[in-house]
């Protein structure tokens, strides 16, 4: 897929249309998230009106596969649609920054799959490129939209279990545990410098800081690999890494430790976070999504989906009855609801946005830098106002 190189934002309100009446989406990217952006989008009430991917052949199996009206090898052409309202960008990670400038700079809304960018210096202009557009931008930290992930949230923020001092867990999968298995995601052209950290790191650390309201001011990280070539027949070097572990301090007084790993048998996708404050603690776990263990010195026990004492922001997103799982794919179609909702002017409880991107990107290099120089580093902070890194600054400002 190739995209030309954007320089200027333009004027969006000559080239994009205001507030939609319906959701009509763009999606460039054929693959597993281009499925789930596509199904999140209908279940959402919206349309997707388009879709591109690398070839003319790709897109058009992808649009007959998924009944959608139009494929477009050329996704620069698709962007620019007067019947497209958002461009949802499911590409491998070095075309992340370039779609979404395209996209900004034809007025459209924007929601970018994870990293935002490869850098924080790129994830950075984008975040400017958003807000001086004025347009939504989004990026699918996708497990703050499991309902119990925002009981705990409510549970933190409203001092049930006391001030938080401890916080632990990690992000477990296998599907990188042998030499012969191989993705885009290995190589650092297109995937970036981090992998493991970058690709669900990211979303550990999200979840930490959304649902403590706090932010990590520094970590000391290591980094290793299983195998140190993949593909067959010997395969290629590899450079990203598939573990890392790491301990942090947060600005809050908060310390902990944190395990990611691509390589770990049996784990298929286990997100698990516990914070522990001076009167109790809450652990949740992404495979249990619909339960939230909550402990403390006298009983302990489990809080379930239905609970009469649930948080608002909690039930809202609770949309089937207990006994019929929620799961992966209703938390994208709630983070494309609440796209829409921001899109039309409302402000929706914990959307995602390029901000918090950047905030992700800025943490993927301290932690790199860290695993490479064997110390400790501060996370710079990140004034959103400019969106720009303040260096020497722990903490996130108004990110």
């Amino acid at each position: 897929m190739s995209v030309k190189k954007v320089t200027s934002l333009g004027d969006p309100s000559a080239s994009g249309p205001a507030a939609p009446e319906a959701y009509r989406a763009a999606v460039i990217g054929t693959g597993f998230m281009g499925r789930v952006h596509s199904h999140a989008v209908r279940a959402s009430g919206g349309e997707v009106v388009g879709v591109a991917g690398s070839s003319s052949a790709k897109a058009e199996q992808f649009r007959a596969a998924n009944g959608i009206a139009r494929a477009h090898a050329d996704a620069l052409e698709l962007i620019h649609r007067p019947d497209v309202d958002v461009v949802h960008v499911c590409t491998p990670n070095h075309l992340h920054a370039p779609l979404s400038l395209a996209a900004l700079s034809a007025g459209k809304h924007v929601v970018c799959e994870k990293p935002l960018a490869t850098d924080a210096e790129t994830a950075q202009s984008l975040t400017r490129a958003a807000h001086e557009a004025d347009r939504v931008a989004v990026v699918p930290f996708v497990y703050r939209f499991h309902p119990m992930a925002r009981e705990a949230r409510a549970q933190v923020a409203a001092g049930s279990i006391g001030r938080v001092g401890l916080a632990h867990g990690g992000y477990l999968q296998d599907w990188l545990l042998y030499p012969e298995e191989d993705n885009w995601r290995v190589d650092p052209e297109v995937g970036g410098p981090t992998r493991a950290f970058g690709d669900i790191g990211s979303h550990w650390c999200d979840m930490l800081e959304f649902v403590t309201g706090d932010r990590i001011s520094s970590v000391s990280a290591q980094t290793s690999r299983f195998n140190d070539s993949r593909g067959e027949n010997g395969g290629r070097p590899v450079t990203t890494e598939d573990l890392v572990t790491f301990q942090f301090a947060t600005v809050g007084g908060v310390v902990g430790s944190a395990v990611i790993s691509q390589v770990s048998p049996g784990r298929k996708n286990q997100l698990v976070l516990e914070v522990s404050g001076t009167e109790g603690s809450l652990r949740f776990d992404q495979e249990r999504p619909e339960t939230l263990w909550a402990g403390g010195r006298g009983r302990t026990g489990i809080i379930s989906r239905d609970d009469p004492a649930l948080s608002s922001d909690a039930t809202r997103l609770v949309n089937l009855p207990v006994g019929h799982p929620q799961g992966y794919q209703d938390c994208f179609n709630a983070l494309v609801s609440d796209t829409g909702a921001a899109i039309a002017g409302e402000e929706p409880e914990g959307l995602p946005v390029f901000a918090d991107g950047l905030r992700a990107a800025v943490l993927a290099e301290s932690v790199l830098a860290s695993a490479r120089e064997r110390r400790w580093v501060d996370v710079p902070a990140v004034d959103a106002s400019a969106a720009a890194p303040v260096a020497g600054s722990p903490g996130v400002d108004g990110a």
